[in-house]
């Protein structure tokens, strides 16, 4: 069974995410560290044992990447919307299962992806671009070592429901069930498309963070 891992926050730097993270929700996220050869690097933030935030950002110590960075981040359109300021660009789904996943999904599945960073370990399978639906359909990933979500000090924040719309719903509503994720994300139509994620900080205040 799938099930939420992370949320995923786009910066043009670190510095604007993590100032960004702190602004809206009242604590700051850890440095996390840098996806070699893939062009971006990050900082995390503990939503509980189970779950965290990701900021990522492009990684100017290390040179472009032979292919697009993760989270299309350098897609011209995700490159001026992050311009106005950070935003949630996408979610990661957890799975035991990865490789049965992708094979019963064939090409719709993407390639898996096997990424480091320190000693943690996990593989990745992103949606083909123009498939994933505005990133609505999120990447996979399994962990080969501890999930970093149980590395991660409580910041004492809760993600407490993913939403999402979008103009062909029940494309977005197939492409979540045939990954066994059909109950996790609640899903409107609407003429645009938008993923929310609704957070209660450690104050009780109830905040939301949106793709646009």
């Amino acid at each position: 069974m799938a099930e939420i891992d992370h949320i995923v926050l786009g910066a043009r730097t670190l510095a604007e995410g993590a100032a960004y993270v702190e602004q809206h929700l009242g604590v700051a996220p850890r440095p996390g560290g840098v996806h070699a050869g893939f062009g971006t690097h990050n900082m995390l933030l503990g939503l509980g044992r189970a779950c965290y935030l990701e900021v990522i950002a492009p990684d100017p110590g290390q040179p472009n990447p032979p292919h697009p960075r993760l989270f299309d981040l350098d897609d011209p359109a995700v490159k001026l919307m992050l311009e106005a300021g950070p935003c949630l660009i996408g979610w990661v789904a957890r799975t035991p299962a990865l490789d049965a996943v992708v094979s019963r999904l064939g090409p719709r599945g993407g390639e898996v992806k096997s990424m480091t960073r320190g000693d943690l370990s996990w593989r990745m399978a992103f949606p083909p671009q123009r498939q994933d639906m505005n990133n609505l359909i999120p990447a996979l990933i399994q962990w080969e070592s501890d999930s970093a979500s149980t590395r991660l000090p409580d910041s004492h924040v809760r993600l407490l429901a993913l939403e999402a719309e979008h103009p062909e719903a029940d494309a977005v509503r197939d492409g979540l069930a045939e990954r066994g994720l059909e109950t996790v994300l609640k899903l409107r139509q609407s003429p645009h498309a938008r993923l929310l994620a609704r957070l209660k900080r450690a104050d009780g205040t109830e905040v939301a963070l949106s793709s646009g």
